[in-house]
């Protein structure tokens, strides 16, 4: 009662003790709610992004006969490409088009355009002129300039050096067994599993063994039967998983840069004859070599016409070949 009397006569010291405990209270759970939130930002798994689907495989293509500009392109399987030529490089105006086999170009992806390779194709592109050399996934078309062996991303091309000059000699090698072990997975249709992603195994083989009671030795007692708890089943593990072959795209590596010869080769004949008229007919575009060389087992007598001093040099001189009656004239880099 004495106790009640004293707040009832001083109703501003109860109503500060109120408000002190209301504060203390809503204080401490504004506390509480900061830390669940900040360990909820902790614990919770962040949604995994959806991948890209330029970095989809899209789907395996080699395609029939196509005509561009005039010009017929054969496209066919070849796993042994090997060609030393032009390389260019294609960007802004194509980025975030669909390319030939279905996936979505990206510029800054580590792809590139083939006119007739199996489509995807792992590929080796070295700058013959600095020695840098790349890894890239063939998945589009292209180019279709005349003189052109290759069309990379633009990524691909400030890693092999030639971004600013737009053009470089270069080697475009097939990679075998990798191109091969791609095309088979999508061809078949199997996923196989990502780098470092587990296969689950849902039971292990249980071994059979077979068990008898022998009697107890002389002078000893059975003993009594007891509970033998059971083993815990192991716990299955993951087998290693394989990884796929296109985890080599973007793979660089270097080597001495060579000295090189940029030719322009109107053809290639059977028999010395031909050769020699065609060498006549182009000697007003420039200087005009007839070789000897072995292809298959068979002497051919090849006509080129150079050396060119720079790629612009040999862009206008195939043009004049070309114009000249041989349509399937080309730039070749020695």
């Amino acid at each position: 009662m004495l106790f009640l009397m004293r707040y009832v006569a001083a109703p501003e010291k109860l109503l500060r003790a109120l408000v002190v405990l209301l504060v203390a209270g809503l204080a401490s759970a504004c506390a509480e709610t900061a830390f669940v939130a900040q360990t909820a930002k902790k614990i919770t798994p962040t949604p995994a992004a959806e991948e890209p689907a330029s970095k989809s495989h899209g789907e395996y293509k080699v395609g029939n006969p196509y005509q561009v500009n005039g010009v017929w392109y054969y496209p066919a399987e070849d796993f042994s490409y090997d060609e030393t030529g032009i390389a260019s490089w294609y960007g802004p105006g194509f980025h975030g088009k669909a390319t030939a086999n279905g996936e979505i170009y990206d510029m800054n992806e580590m792809t590139a355009a083939h006119k007739t390779l199996q489509i995807p194709a792992l590929v080796r592109v070295t700058n013959l002129e600095n020695g840098r050399s790349i890894v890239l996934k063939i998945n589009d078309r292209g180019p279709y300039v005349h003189g052109r062996i290759i069309d990379v991303s633009r990524r691909s091309a400030q890693l092999l050096g030639f971004e600013g000059k737009g053009t470089a000699p270069v080697r475009v090698t097939v990679l075998s067994d990798e191109s091969r072990a791609l095309a088979a997975r999508l061809k078949s249709g199997r996923a196989l599993a990502r780098n470092e992603s587990p296969i689950t195994v849902t039971d292990l083989p249980k071994q059979v063994v077979s068990t008898s009671n022998l009697p107890p030795p002389p002078g000893a007692q059975a003993a009594a039967p007891t509970q033998t708890a059971a083993l815990p089943r192991p716990t299955p593990t993951a087998a290693p998983s394989t990884p796929l072959p296109e985890t080599q795209v973007g793979t660089m590596s270097y080597s001495a840069p060579q000295k090189t010869d940029i030719f322009i080769q109107a053809g290639a004949f059977s028999q010395f004859d031909n050769a020699n008229r065609v060498k006549a007919r182009l000697n007003s575009v420039g200087k005009v070599q007839v070789s000897s060389v072995l292809v298959n087992g068979r002497d051919l007598f090849r006509v080129r016409v150079g050396p060119m001093a720079s790629v612009e040099t040999a862009d206008r001189v195939l043009e004049q070949v070309i114009g000249a009656g041989y349509p399937d004239a080309r730039i070749i880099v020695d």
